[in-house]
């Protein structure tokens, strides 16, 4: 996507009172993994017969990236609700089987597999940011109907539940589910025909340039980029605002209809 930054000022010219919906990304923008992936993975691995050397981290954080990068999008062409979670199971298995085979296979690995799966269907593996609840809060007492757009896959049901935010939310759309993933915009379309909206009455606010702000713009929906490193320096899409925190979107939306 090509654009310019624009001005807070602008964008809040162009909201009206037609915003009915925000939709929001899950993880990285409402909530992280405590620490690390890098660093879970390697916790439970020296468990399994992983040989820890004092750079495993960084390789294995490098090895993460790339392998999350490669893998293909989390689609799958099945409907019973088991055969879902095993596809989503096995697309993970892929995924860390690709970082240790880059950065030192174990014999143990497949028992390593199930028990790291299970720690990030664990609540106590993810952290609220600190804004979240308060955010979320306030939408609601705005009015607005709110909902989720991940690629997350169905553990994000049980995190959300932990975490304590599940009710916050009338619909939640992951890409297992929904049969398509973003940036495509056919989840965004999904999302918003659980809602009886139009594109335009809906904002989206998530991390991730490609998926989030690139693949809701396409689908015609407004969106707010969450940049909380502010290190990301690329001019934004036209029409598109950058924020630091999720405590900015109650003023955004309030200020703008």
């Amino acid at each position: 996507m090509q654009g310019w930054p624009i001005t807070e000022a602008l964008f809040k010219a162009s909201m009206t009172n037609s915003i009915r919906v925000v939709f929001f990304d899950a993880a990285d923008t409402l909530f992280h993994v405590q620490g690390s992936v890098a660093e879970l993975y390697l916790h439970h691995a020296v468990q399994f017969g992983f040989h820890h050397k004092p750079d495993s981290v960084t390789e294995i954080a490098q090895a993460f990236r790339r392998a999350f990068r490669e893998a293909p999008p989390p689609v799958f062409a099945v409907t019973e609700p088991a055969q879902i979670k095993q596809s989503e199971r096995l697309w993970w298995f892929d995924i860390v089987h690709n970082v240790f085979y880059r950065v030192g296979m174990f014999e143990r690995f497949d028992d390593f597999f199930d028990q790291v799966f299970r720690s990030f269907e664990d609540h106590r593996a993810w952290c609220l940011f600190p804004e979240t609840v308060s955010t979320l809060a306030q939408l609601k007492a705005q009015g607005l109907e709110l909902g989720i757009i991940s690629n997350f896959d169905s553990r994000l049901f049980t995190v959300m539940r932990g975490l304590g935010i599940a009710d916050s939310f009338d619909t939640v759309t992951i890409s297992s589910l929904a049969h398509a993933a973003k940036p495509a915009p056919q989840i965004f379309r999904i999302a918003l025909e659980k809602h009886a909206i139009d594109p335009e009455e809906a904002l989206h606010v998530g991390d991730s340039m490609r998926d989030d702000i690139e693949g809701a713009i396409k689908a015609g929906l407004r969106a707010v980029f969450l940049d909380r490193s502010s290190l990301n320096v690329h001019p934004l899409p036209a029409g598109v605002v950058r924020i630091a925190s999720l405590a900015e979107i109650p003023d955004l939306v309030a200020q703008g209809v």
